[in-house]
């Protein structure tokens, strides 16, 4: 039996389309409920259908009186404030094509961002930095309520078309530009049904900021889609405030990294309590450890799911069928998931790569301006993921990490995944990162950095490993830091971990 999972196909997109008039459908018959809830400080500012909507044709005015139109690529340097969404809105409803970037960007990667995409325009909030590039730009200050803009008609065309860009950290830690077309918007209802369970009575928390598609999607894009309310944060919320949002606001669905969850469940006390349906979680993988933990604290699940820039989250559990231990969930409605070894798909249980057919209308339409690196990414009906797993018969898919992250001791492949879940719950470890290191001359073993409030032994390690993993598995290095490497996109950077430890090793070889 091969790895392949099939969950037929899926509604095609209408045509002609348009993402936002998608996503703002909702505005007759809702138009006085809360969109968005924006916690500013201690206040909450609220901002109801009707009130976006007419800020969105507010904005969309403002670009075609600049002459911006059908197709102009649009850079945002915008923070977490309504002005982001509202301004992507109104960048697609007119048919231009928005491209947000983090506000965490140093000026030189920004203007490596500018100069890569040669866009018509800068989109600018007035309060990040902006570095001097001859490219025009467009600022606007925080915008009161509109009142009275102008309805502006949405630009309809081929749901196939170029609707917005993206950019991913890649595998090469260079920020690659994924282009993705209206219809992407379309497919998100798979996971709006297998993974979240979203209803428009739901009032879903995400404290991701506003750039990272996790919280474009999840957090702004699908809640109004369905006519649910959106709750986002400030840049100064802190951790510590999110179970006061959550009872605050009625929250019913909270999403976020793992990272958040693992933080949160250090204030037990406050998890109490809170609510909720259940959680959500995607970005890095979840441990069953963390989940239970939550479950344990709070009474509630939480449903992880698994996806990448390129086709957002594809595979996941849901409320009505959690994933079993141990695995990611499986391909949600209409998804086509296979596990390949070479040019097709693996048998039962065995090892390969994730693949989603090209078919899939979640997909990308491929890195722009690179059509290389886009062919590469497909071996015939297949999109490559990067990503490595198994599939059970009822296509349930156990995650096994990166193909690049994946270790080589004595011979042995490995899953830092697997070494990483073993050891995170040694009392002593706060962050903790695996990956197999260079020692001498073709030898490699696999190495264990950390992060902790004091030194932690190595013989107290070596036998917390020796009871949780077969040898070979074992790391036979571990060395405490400071912090962490992470790329971009705030995660763990293995390769980092791996050329820092080399680097410092020649340079001692060579004293």
């Amino acid at each position: 039996m091969q790895s392949i999972f099939d969950q037929g196909p899926f509604a095609p997109c209408p045509r002609p389309f348009n993402l936002a008039q998608h996503v703002l459908g909702h505005i007759g018959d809702l138009g006085g409920k809360t969109a968005l809830t924006i916690r500013n400080g201690s206040k909450y500012e609220n901002w109801t259908y009707s009130e976006l909507s007419l800020l969105v044709d507010d904005f969309a005015n403002r670009l075609l009186s600049q002459n911006i139109g059908n197709g102009a690529l649009l850079v945002m340097r915008i923070g977490n404030s309504l002005i982001f969404p509202a301004f992507y809105l109104a960048a697609i409803k007119i048919g231009a094509v928005p491209v947000p970037t983090s506000p965490m960007l140093t000026d030189v990667e920004f203007t490596r961002v500018v100069k890569s995409l040669d866009p018509s325009a800068i989109l600018h909030d007035g309060r990040l930095s902006l570095p001097a590039i001859n490219t025009q730009v467009l600022t606007f200050s925080e915008t009161p309520k509109a009142a009275d803009a102008p309805k502006v008609s949405p630009h309809l065309g081929d749901p196939d078309r170029l609707g917005y860009i993206v950019y991913t950290s890649g595998t090469s830690g260079n920020p690659t530009a994924v282009a993705h077309a209206h219809r992407a918007i379309w497919a998100r209802q798979m996971m709006i049904k297998d993974w979240y369970d979203l209803t428009p009575d739901d009032r879903l928390l995400h404290a991701g900021a506003f750039n990272w598609t996790f919280t474009l999607g999840t957090g702004l894009m699908d809640p109004w889609t369905v006519g649910a309310t959106s709750i986002i944060t400030d840049a100064a919320t802190e951790i510590v405030d999110l179970p006061g949002i959550m009872r605050d606001q009625d929250v019913t669905i909270f999403a976020a990294a793992p990272g958040v969850y693992r933080k949160l469940l250090k204030q037990k006390a406050k998890l109490a309590n809170l609510g909720l349906r259940h959680g959500l979680c995607a970005g890095e993988s979840l441990s069953d450890d963390l989940r239970k933990a939550w479950q344990d604290a709070t009474g509630c699940d939480v449903i992880e799911a698994f996806g990448m820039s390129e086709c957002s989250t594809f595979i996941s559990g849901s409320p009505r069928a959690p994933s079993p231990k141990g695995t990611i969930g499986r391909p949600q409605m209409g998804r086509r998931v296979a596990i390949l070894n070479g040019d097709t798909p693996a048998p039962i249980g065995t090892p390969g790569e994730i693949a989603v057919h090209r078919s899939d209308p979640g997909l990308m339409i491929g890195y722009y301006n690179d059509q290389p690196a886009s062919e590469a990414k497909f071996r015939g009906e297949w999109f490559l993921t990067g990503d490595l797993g198994t599939m059970d018969r009822n296509g349930n898919i156990t995650y096994l990490g990166r193909n690049d992250d994946m270790m080589n001791a004595g011979g042995y492949r490995v899953s830092p995944l697997e070494v990483e879940a073993a050891l995170s719950d040694h009392p002593g470890i706060e962050h903790l990162g695996v990956t197999d290191v260079t020692v001498g001359t073709n030898a490699q073993v696999i190495a264990a950095f950390y992060t902790s409030a004091s030194e932690i032994s190595e013989d107290s390690l070596k036998r917390f490993a020796n009871d949780r993993l077969a040898r070979y598995k074992q790391p036979r290095i571990y060395q405490r830091l400071d912090v962490l490497p992470t790329n971009a996109n705030g995660k763990l950077s293995r390769k980092l971990l791996r050329q820092s430890f080399e680097a410092q090793n020649d340079r001692i070889r060579k004293t």
